[in-house]
This record gives C-alpha cells, sequence and structure tokens, in this order.
C-alpha cells in the first residue's frame, strides 16, 4: 500500500520535500527503513513519528487511509 508522509520543520531540508508518498509498504517499521534508504541523513535526525495525528514509538500496521508525519523536536516561547 502507499502512504503518504507529511515532513515538518528542519527535515524538510533533509527531503527537499514536505510531502512523499512512500510506496508498498505495509507497517510504519517499513516506512522508516524506506526513509532512512532514500535519505540517509534522516538516521541522525531527531524526530518522532505520528500516524493518524498520534505520536507512536513501536512498529504499526497501515490501513489504506493512514498518513505518517515527521515531528522533529519543537521549541516554544
Amino acid at each position: 500500500m502507499d502512504v503518504p508522509v507529511l515532513i515538518f520543520g528542519q527535515l524538510t531540508d533533509i527531503t527537499g520535500a514536505d510531502r512523499l508518498v512512500i510506496e508498498n509498504v505495509s507497517d510504519t517499521d517499513a516506512v522508516r527503513a524506506e526513509l532512512l534508504r532514500l535519505y540517509p541523513a534522516l538516521a541522525d535526525a531527531k524526530f518522532v513519528v505520528a500516524l493518524d495525528k498520534k505520536i507512536i514509538t513501536e512498529n504499526a500496521g497501515l490501513a489504506k487511509d493512514s498518513t505518517l508525519a515527521l515531528l522533529p523536536p519543537f521549541s516554544g516561547g
């Protein structure tokens, strides 16, 4: 299945885009592996993954309407 990935903050400097579509993946570990293959610099970046607007810390399966987001650390004021 294809899954859209939204990219925020300085992570867009690494990917060159604020949206990507990762093809032929069934879970979040597969998406992460493909992103690291395409953009090796992500391995050194700090970010969390959100699946359908909820931050996840473990592998999760994807549904046909799933959306992932890569969220760098945020600072506020």
